[in-house]
């Protein structure tokens, strides 16, 4: 009888920590991936974070550098455009982004339409996976 006790109240400190448990409330499940986010490996998510930046400041940067480049309006304009761009993040910019494979995160051979590296990008072909795209038959 106590050992029905101590697993009820085993039960009730696993249910705290939201874990899942299993129907007699012995042990905790084996997790079969660890999940850390939602990118392959660093890269892509330091690529990620760099689109989010050009996002935010992209705008005001090309206007920024329109101001900059206009020989029309006065220097002090210019100047003050300058001190703008200067202050702008530096992943602000249009180069820093790399196009990678979305679920290999690999930089060269990609498919720019759909994101994918041709590796990727022939095994989803083979089985049918992408929409409008079927391979060469003669």
């Amino acid at each position: 009888m106590s050992f029905i006790i101590n697993a009820f109240q085993r039960c009730k400190a696993l249910a705290k920590f939201q874990t899942p448990v299993n129907k007699t409330c012995l042990g905790v499940l084996p997790c079969e991936q660890q999940f850390r986010n939602k990118w392959p490996d660093f890269r892509m998510k330091k690529d990620a974070r760099k689109r989010n930046t050009l996002k935010e400041y992209g705008v005001y940067k090309l206007r920024y550098n329109a101001l900059r480049k206009n020989d029309i309006i006065p220097l002090e304009i210019q100047e003050i455009a300058d001190k703008e761009i200067y202050n702008c993040p530096r992943d602000a910019s249009i180069t820093r982004i790399v196009q990678r494979c979305q679920v290999t995160s690999r930089p060269r051979g990609n498919v720019k339409r759909w994101r994918l590296s041709r590796i990727v990008f022939r095994h989803l072909a083979d089985y049918n996976k992408l929409a409008g795209v079927q391979r060469a038959m003669w």
